[in-house]
């Protein structure tokens, strides 16, 4: 409408005062073909323990050597009051990893592929999982009864692997661990029988399991919460005599089992070890550790 009111009174729009000249098209550069990873490289590949973005800094080479025994965000260097640009893509891109480790699901076919026995705590979804823990700690009927059934006479270990707060955690670590388990305490002549893979678990689950099986010790691998360092850490959660209500303080736990932590394999054969110490004990948790000492 304005332009048309314009148009009729046959006056150039002005701008800024000055007479309007329409501009006319310059010379444009040449388009250039990019590829995946050649414009954006992937942030996430650097290693925390080598970027050192510090300018002119009193003892680089000490820092560095400093920066390589933990994979802490030192010497992210500033642009004035800010962070530098790395630095923040990296923390956003860290953080986006630990979100999709929470929010995504373990793969459908993982238990079916591993030989696994797969059951659901009481949580119909994520959501639910993530807002009652509690329903995250028992079982269904129709779950416990696959349980049972899976699971013959009282075994005397009995391991599970829970999806936890870490999807990628599980997917990433969590057979190349057991395996290292099944070897040492087949070493030890210990036998295992059916694993459990639980969806939607949290830690007590495993006194869940205890409760419906009567085993002797619960050795439970499960997703931890992610951080900024990884989204991949899994945790060994070992309780001797498991029932619903027993004390945190009585399970002996093995953390950080991830790439840059301790690796799926040698966490494996530790956890081997523990439990076997554990069952000769009779006792896990602080237990164990005051056991030790005397």
């Amino acid at each position: 409408m304005i332009a048309e009111i314009l148009g009729s009174l046959k006056v150039e729009p002005m701008v800024k005062g000055s007479d309007y000249k329409p501009t006319s098209p310059g010379p444009q550069p040449e388009r250039t073909n990019y590829h995946d990873g050649d414009f954006v490289p992937d942030v996430t590949k650097l290693d925390l323990r080598k970027l050192y973005l510090v300018d002119a800094p009193a003892d680089g080479e000490k820092y560095q050597k400093m920066k390589q025994k933990t994979p802490a965000r030192l010497g992210s260097g500033r642009a004035g009051a800010r962070y530098k640009t790395l630095t923040m893509l990296r923390f956003r891109a860290d953080h986006a990893a630990a979100q999709d480790a929470v929010f995504s699901q373990v793969s459908e076919d993982f238990a079916r592929e591993n030989g696994l026995v797969a059951v659901q705590t009481r949580c119909k979804d994520k959501d639910e999982y993530l807002t009652r823990p509690d329903k995250g700690r028992r079982f269904d009927e129709e779950n416990t009864k696959i349980i049972k059934s899976a699971v013959s006479g009282t075994p005397k270990v009995q391991i599970v692997i829970g999806d936890g707060l870490s999807s990628a955690a599980c997917q990433t670590n969590a057979m190349d661990c057991l395996a290292a388990i099944r070897d040492g305490l087949k070493a030890r002549g210990i036998e295992l029988g059916k694993t459990l893979f639980v969806r939607y678990c949290r830690v007590g689950a495993g006194d869940a399991v205890g409760d419906i099986t009567g085993c002797e010790l619960v050795c439970m691998l499960v997703g931890e919460r992610p951080g900024l360092v990884t989204d991949k850490s899994m945790s060994a959660y070992i309780t001797y005599k498991p029932h619903t209500g027993v004390a945190e303080a009585a399970r002996t736990v093995v953390s950080n089992i991830h790439a840059q932590g301790t690796p799926a394999v040698e966490a494996g054969a530790h956890i081997a070890e523990l439990i076997d110490t554990i069952l000769k004990k009779k006792v896990s948790g602080v237990g164990l550790y005051l056991e030790g000492s005397q």
